[in-house]
Parts: C-alpha cells; sequence; structure tokens
C-alpha cells in the first residue's frame, strides 16, 4: 500500500515523501495522508502531497505539489498560507523563471527522460533544460522523469542535487536497502559535483 511503501522508505533514510494518487477516493487519499504525515513526524520528515491542497491542509502536510494545469500557485497560496511549501512542475525555462517569480518553493524539472508513472505527459525536456533550471532560479531544483540507478549519475553530473525517483524505488523488492543506496550515491556524487556554470 502506499503507507507501507512511504514507511520502508522512511526506514531507508528518506526524507521527502510526496504523496501522489489519482484512482481513489478523497477519504481514501486522506486516510492514507493522516497515516504518512504520523510516520513522517516521527521521522522529522518532509510530507508534499501532489494535487489535492485541501488534503495537504488538513492532514497538516508540509507542502503541496501542483502542475502546470492545476489551480494558480497564487490561489494555492491565499488557502495554503505562507508556512506550507509550495513547489510546481516546469517543463521549460519560461515556466521555470516565472514559477519563481510567482512565489514557489521549489520547482520540479522534468520529464527529463520518458516516464510511464504519468498520463498525458508532455515529452522528455532533456538535461539541457535541468542544467538552465540549475542555473537560472535561485530556488531549488527537483529533477523528476525517468531516472533510475543507470542515469542517476548523469543526472546529477548536469547539477541536480534533488532528486524524485518513482519506479526505481516502488519496484523494488527491498525498499529500504534501494532507498539507502540511493541516497549514498546521490550524496557522494553532489559532494565531489561543481554546479554548471
Amino acid at each position: 500500500s502506499n503507507v507501507e511503501v512511504a514507511r520502508m522508505m522512511l526506514e531507508g533514510g528518506a526524507r521527502v515523501i510526496q504523496y501522489r494518487e489519482k484512482d481513489k477516493t478523497g477519504i481514501q487519499k486522506y486516510r492514507d495522508c493522516v497515516a504518512i504525515r504520523d510516520a513522517m513526524t516521527a521521522c522529522d520528515a518532509v510530507f508534499i502531497v501532489n494535487d489535492d491542497a485541501d488534503i495537504a491542509i488538513a492532514v497538516d502536510a508540509d507542502g503541496v505539489h501542483i502542475g502546470q494545469d492545476d489551480m494558480p500557485i497564487e490561489a494555492v497560496r491565499d488557502v495554503a498560507g505562507d508556512g506550507m511549501i509550495i513547489g510546481l512542475s516546469t517543463h521549460s525555462p519560461a515556466q521555470a523563471v516565472d514559477a519563481e517569480r510567482r512565489g514557489a518553493d521549489y520547482i520540479g524539472a522534468g520529464p527529463l527522460f520518458r516516464t510511464f508513472t504519468k498520463k498525458n505527459i508532455c515529452d522528455p525536456v532533456g538535461l539541457g533544460y535541468l542544467e538552465f533550471a540549475v542555473r537560472s532560479v535561485s530556488i531549488p531544483v527537483v529533477a523528476i522523469g525517468g531516472i533510475k540507478e543507470d542515469n542517476l549519475g548523469t543526472v546529477l553530473s548536469h547539477g541536480a542535487r534533488t532528486i524524485c525517483m518513482v519506479t526505481a524505488v516502488t519496484s523494488s523488492h527491498d525498499i529500504p536497502h534501494t532507498v539507502s543506496s540511493l541516497i549514498e550515491v546521490i550524496g557522494s556524487c553532489s559532494t565531489n559535483a561543481v554546479r554548471p556554470d
């Protein structure tokens, strides 16, 4: 279940988890998020809810993540308040710059590679866009979309310091071990890498 996967990710050392669920009812998502929020509070981890600002507020999540076609970031800020983290998906240089100007706390940059975890997603934006985003905005940039163990090093070498991974984690037979190993790779690459100029 979503709750079990979140707990295993926390066991492996994950300290930011985004809840993304498209197929459940509102009450099912709410119950999931309450359970995940409780588990994450015990670990002092950051909990982000995808799309549903109302659920994020109701469960006292740390933040909400929205897409380009969701409610405008200004409206989400009005509802959620200044204390909630708001992330915005971006797919182009103009969107990245606009997201920071409009008050996003971080941006998702991607999809970098082809991914099948979402329906109706745009074509991959590539590593050039990641480099632009890292150089051009002062808020955190989260690399996302088709990132696996075999291309993680490449993504890190293009300036990413925060990585969103779905399939590489959820399809693992040992989620805690996989998360721990990925964190080690990210940490070692981030320590030695130079931010693109």
